[in-house]
């Protein structure tokens, strides 16, 4: 192999040599994350800033007000069982709330017949705080390392040089992240066109905590479903709509609500035990992957209606800023790669798209009033309550200022023991697993108009990048990769003589974990052990 030249070697912009651009630095392969990845928070916080003022992603979109009640159960069990989240715990209990429905990809004039997932965003505005939901449609993402985000992005927004979205720079991205073959196979599929928001699933994608008054947590992932039943578009179905209208699922949605035709969403969660769970082929914190839900099943925990739509779309909803950090207390973060850095970039996106204040606007503001001793900058137009004497922002203070609040209940405390480093998942026989189920899943019509589209997407590439691709979808089943060889005219055996990925283990093997010498390995160990006993 030649060695590359300095020109192509990848850097930060202080002109540090980038040595790994796949993996955050966390504890241990599982995490969770730590604050000191200036490489990810540099290339991240850019990537925040690159466009000026529409959103980066999910650029168009439209929303609605409602409200979320809920059912106080969680499978047949009090919801206090697993969390001590008032917005989930008290029956019947009705919470306002604010969603934005979006596409990723295009721009905010882009038709919403695009091929692309949906954003699914919820603000819920309550008592003890907001809570933001920030999800899609489909339940799992492209990739499993937030560090890779911008990688992709760039790859699936339009050339810089023609300003077209091309398939070839998609399917590059995509031939060296077998990761993400599963949601590919989902957006290629009609699942990529939903028919319109309303009738549209919703998912947290990502990997949350449920906490209840003991401290005792469970993983959870949150799922809408909509009770008007799900619709999608085919290719041919899309371009028929977008020949006459580019916002048919804004119009859709704006004009039930208009006649009374409230659109209603059961709220769901899959729940696990908290910890590794070696009995499964893959990592539960991995979103690229979904839960099985024969074996994690759809718990109802409350229902969502939209009732009202908006008085001025910029103020409303251009103006609506979510972020994967809104929690409220018996809601806590997993290790969850992505949503680590999720959680990091909503936020920084919203203020520097709408400003260090963007909280004081009406769509983003709690319901509670605000007391906290953050001041000034741009565009403040009101300063938050803050105690019985003005003239103290700061904490703590004897002199009338803010104090911290009680605990609601006992803390949940993770143990974490790992060696600091970047990892890459070992697991990995499920990235051709799940999309190797989901293509056979599929009814026969949609299998047929997953072929077409991936077929008219492998005669716009490279012969290079197309047999890498057909050598990924024979390996997720060998039907689904005859068949996009046979419809795009690509050399089968060609493609299956290929080696596997450099660096990566062959389809169905398990990558090996990190090495460490058996010193490192007991100084660890013993170091943890003392840990623990000291906690104890």
């Amino acid at each position: 192999m030649t060695e590359p030249s300095q020109k192509s070697i990848l850097t930060t912009r202080q002109g540090h040599p980038v040595r790994d651009n796949q993996s955050l630095r966390s504890v241990g392969e599982r995490g969770p994350a730590t604050l000191e990845n200036y490489q990810f928070i540099e290339k991240i916080t850019h990537f925040d800033r690159e466009r000026i003022p529409e959103r980066v992603v999910h650029a168009r979109g439209t929303g609605a007000h409602g409200y979320f009640e809920a059912y106080g159960t969680i499978g047949g069990e009090p919801a206090t069982k697993y969390t001590r989240a008032k917005v989930l715990t008290q029956a019947g209990k009705k919470t306002p709330l604010f969603v934005r429905f979006s596409t990723v990809i295009g721009s905010k004039d882009s038709p919403e017949t695009a091929r692309d997932p949906r954003g699914f965003a919820v603000k819920f505005y309550t008592e003890e705080g907001n809570w933001d939901l920030v999800g899609n449609n489909l339940r799992i993402f492209f990739i499993r390392d937030a560090i890779k985000f911008p990688d992709m992005i760039h790859a699936f927004k339009p050339d810089p040089v023609t300003n077209r979205q091309e398939a070839w720079r998609f399917y590059d991205f995509v031939q060296h992240h077998p990761e993400a073959l599963h949601m590919v196979t989902w957006v290629k599929s009609p699942w990529g066109i939903p028919a319109n928001y309303r009738h549209m699933e919703g998912s947290s994608v990502n990997t949350y905590k449920l906490v209840n008054d003991e401290g005792e947590a469970v993983l959870a992932k949150f799922s809408w479903v909509p009770k008007q039943g799900v619709k999608n578009l085919t290719s041919p179905e899309a371009a028929k709509i977008q020949a006459e209208e580019v916002g048919h699922a804004t119009k859709d949605l704006y004009e039930a609500i208009e006649r009374g035709d409230y659109p209603e969403w059961e709220f769901c969660v899959q729940v696990m035990a908290d910890g590794e769970h070696p009995e499964l082929d893959f990592d539960p914190l991995d979103d690229t992957k979904r839960w099985p839900e024969d074996q994690f099943p759809l718990l109802p925990i409350g229902r969502m209606v939209l009732n009202r739509n908006v008085d001025n779309f910029f103020a409303e909803i251009e103006q609506s800023a979510f972020g994967t950090g809104v929690l409220v207390d018996g809601i806590d973060f997993s290790d969850d790669k992505m949503l680590q850095g999720r959680t990091l970039s909503y936020s920084d996106t919203q203020r520097y798209r709408v400003g260090p204040n963007y909280l004081q606007l009406p769509i983003n503001a709690p319901k509670v009033k605000a007391h906290t001793n953050q001041r000034d900058g741009q565009m403040a137009y009101r300063v938050d309550e803050a105690g019985s004497n003005k003239h103290v922002n700061y904490e703590p203070s004897s002199q009338g200022g803010l104090h911290e609040a009680p605990q609601p209940g006992k803390d949940y405390h993770q143990y974490v023991e790992g060696h600091l480093g970047r990892y890459q998942t070992t697991y990995t026989q499920s990235d051709y697993k799940q999309a190797g189920d989901r293509y056979r899943s599929f009814e026969d019509w949609e299998r047929d108009d997953l072929i077409n589209n991936m077929v008219a997407d492998m005669k716009a590439c490279p012969e290079d990048i197309a047999l890498r691709m057909v050598w990924h979808w024979w390996h997720c089943d060998e039907d689904y990769g005859s068949r996009v060889a046979e419809g795009a005219g690509i050399d089968l055996k060609k493609a299956l003589a290929l080696p596997p990925l450099p660096g990566k283990p062959a389809p169905g093997e398990r990558r090996s974990g990190p090495t460490y010498t058996s010193g490192q390995r007991e100084e660890g160990t013993q170091q943890g052990a003392d840990r623990m006993s000291l906690a104890k």
